[in-house]
């Protein structure tokens, strides 16, 4: 028979937000097994099932909100109409099997290095006992067992090189079956109402910089024991910073990429020192937000690993502002605002156009140029949760109408913090305009894996010597900054030349 698993009573909570499913349609379940993770503002809760069986379908998803009787899943349950009082006699009885022991997902490293095993044939291993050490060019970690039992056979040496799966040793396992005799005796038909199960609920971390409490689901907290991940290590970029697989395999990967910490060269950059600043006066700590953690650590990369090169120039864009005005009017009533960043963007698409290498990225080796047959634009939006870079896709498609429709669209979402991940992936090229704000110039750092980024400062009136005379002119400052690597200084300064030409006499961009 069919059973419906509904939201138990959650403390009156309601519209609270689904942000795992911990079981999938075929899956076997029992009693109290979690099927779902519930969040409220405060708490996070995993509900148990009230019932046994497989299930047949999932009713909600990932981001629903519910409430208290709200449907969760669907179960096929056996008939529990007719109850029968069994007498058991328990039989234990112990069996033994083989199990193998493999290598995990280790972040997409391959033929990565054993320089250390830990145990020997006959050892008796428990979870999380530590087998071998790993050891890729630049790190070294340790393979945690993800079984427990006599260790009989182990099927690498130091020396070996090992990937994802590739098998570590053969251990002996046993386990206790409790066979039961049963005597049914029929009782009278009787139906039996489930009582709803409790959520087990976690307290969600404090806003505290002393906080080791970590958001992660069950299958999450199985991996990183797998492969021996501390938790309070890894940066979430789940909802409320909430730690996914995804997050554990980019650490890994990360930490295979870091330079061991033995023999590591004495020019490798030294690790900041921890400075208790209550010393000098009273302080107080305020939690990143999770863009600001997550872009954080993308531009800190960056700047460490491409060679940046700043190009500074300016543009005369005072017919360029005369025409943007002339228009505004005009296009205000289809609802679109004529900033003078459509135009920008705009003159950027002519000018990558003219020079693709800016619109190009480097191979992962370094030894190639993937030039881009497609412009899409990155626009850098200041939000009160910190940076983010909607992309406007395909512009050399778009008149500078459509780009400043497309520019309003993204900068709402932004804002309302609506953007998908498909708003903000697929960019060439970004523009940072801090125009609105203020300033002369500034040096922006390269959007990886993007060659080049262009700066945008406040315009302002400049005496310009022209015919003889100095004449009032409104001058717009750009800042370019380059990946070393692939544009030289020569092509840089060009490259600014000709977008400064273009917004000067912005007819030329239909040329």
């Amino acid at each position: 028979m069919e059973q419906l698993i509904k939201v138990p009573d959650i403390g009156g909570s309601s519209n609270v937000d689904v942000i795992e499913i911990l079981v999938k349609v075929g899956e076997h379940i029992s009693v109290d097994t979690p099927i779902v993770t519930l969040e409220s503002d405060k708490a996070s809760m995993e509900i148990p099932s009230s019932h046994g069986g497989i299930v047949k379908s999932i009713q909600v998803k990932v981001g629903d909100k519910v409430s208290q009787n709200d449907a969760l899943l669907t179960l096929e349950t056996e008939s529990t109409a007719v109850k029968t009082v069994a007498e058991t006699l328990p039989v234990n009885t112990t069996s033994t099997e083989l199990k193998e022991v493999s290598i995990p997902d280790i972040g997409g490293s391959s033929n990565v290095d054993v320089i250390e095993i830990f145990v020997k044939v006959g050892d008796t291993i428990k979870m999380d006992t530590p087998l071998v050490t790993l050891e890729s060019d630049k790190a070294s970690m340790e393979i945690p067992s993800t079984d427990e039992g006599i260790v009989k056979k182990i099927h690498v040496k130091i020396g070996d090189k090992v990937s994802k799966g590739s098998p570590l040793l053969q251990i002996e396992s046993s386990k206790s079956l409790a066979e039961t005799v049963v005597v049914e005796t029929p009782k009278e038909p009787t139906i039996e109402a489930a009582k709803p199960q409790a959520p087990i609920i976690h307290d969600a971390p404090v806003s505290s910089s002393n906080s080791t409490m970590v958001l992660a689901g069950p299958s999450v907290r199985r991996l990183a024991r797998a492969l021996g991940v501390n938790l309070t290590n890894v940066i979430g970029s789940g909802r409320k910073s909430r730690v996914t697989q995804e997050d554990i395999e980019a650490y890994v990967k990360q930490r295979l990429q870091q330079p061991a910490t033995s023999g590591a060269s004495p020019f490798a950059l030294p690790q900041a020192p921890i400075i208790d600043f209550s010393q000098f006066g009273p302080i107080e700590t305020k939690p990143l937000s999770k863009i600001k953690k997550i872009s954080g650590q993308n531009l800190h990369r960056a700047w460490l690993q491409i060679p940046h090169v700043t190009q500074f120039d300016e543009a005369d864009i005072t017919d360029l502002e005369q025409f943007r005005k002339s228009q505004t009017s005009l296009v205000e009533k289809e609802g679109i605002k004529l900033t003078p960043l459509a135009f920008i963007t705009k003159a950027v698409c002519r000018a990558l156009q003219e020079f693709p290498e800016f619109n190009s990225s480097l191979s992962s080796d370094g030894q190639e140029l993937v030039l881009k047959n497609y412009i899409n634009i990155g626009i850098a939006v200041d939000t009160p949760q910190g940076l983010v870079v909607p992309v406007i896709k395909n512009v050399q498609d778009l008149s500078i109408k459509e780009i400043a429709q497309k520019m309003g669209e993204l900068s709402q979402k932004a804002r309302q913090k609506t953007l998908l991940p498909t708003d903000m992936s697929g960019g060439t090229f970004t523009i940072s305009s801090l125009g609105g704000i203020g300033g002369t110039a500034f040096t922006p750092i390269v959007n990886h894996p993007e060659v080049a980024i262009l700066g945008v400062s406040k315009s302002s009136i400049k005496p310009i010597y022209e015919n003889n005379q100095f004449i009032p002119r409104l001058m717009l400052p750009l800042s370019l900054s380059y990946d070393h690597r692939v544009i030289d200084g020569a092509q840089g300064a060009r490259f600014t030349r000709y977008l400064s030409e273009l917004l000067s006499d912005i007819r030329k961009v239909m040329l």
